[in-house]
């Protein structure tokens, strides 16, 4: 069984930065891509987006909403991901969940941030 443990997030103004980490345990956490999900407000969980992704080898992926904006990195030494978010905007706002193995692997239990205007 992979347990992910979420820290980062909380409230910031548009404009500022937050950055979240997870870091994942488990047979063959390591193998898999990690990831973060998020769900807006008001949106069922089951239609959360993606929004980044890391792959074991470090090819990453991001939503073209936060491109440029949100940096994702990997420690694979330590099953840790890191998400560097700036510039947020209130759209931003959302339950951030880290995933391991994309959208049909494991979640994490989410992390709330919120982007005030």
């Amino acid at each position: 069984q992979v347990q992910l443990v979420e820290s980062g997030g909380g409230s910031v103004q548009t404009g500022g930065s937050l950055n979240l980490s997870c870091t994942a345990s488990g047979p063959f956490a390591s193998s898999y891509s990690m990831g973060w999900y998020r769900q807006a407000p008001g949106i069922e969980r089951s239609k959360s987006e993606l929004v980044v992704g890391i792959s074991k080898e470090g090819t990453t992926f991001y939503q073209d909403s936060v491109q440029g904006r949100f940096t994702i990195n990997r420690d694979n030494a330590k099953n840790t991901i890191h998400l560097q978010m700036r510039y947020l905007r209130p759209d931003d706002t959302a339950v951030y969940y880290c995933t391991v193995g994309g959208g049909g692997g494991y979640w994490g239990r989410g992390t709330q941030v919120t982007v005030v205007s």
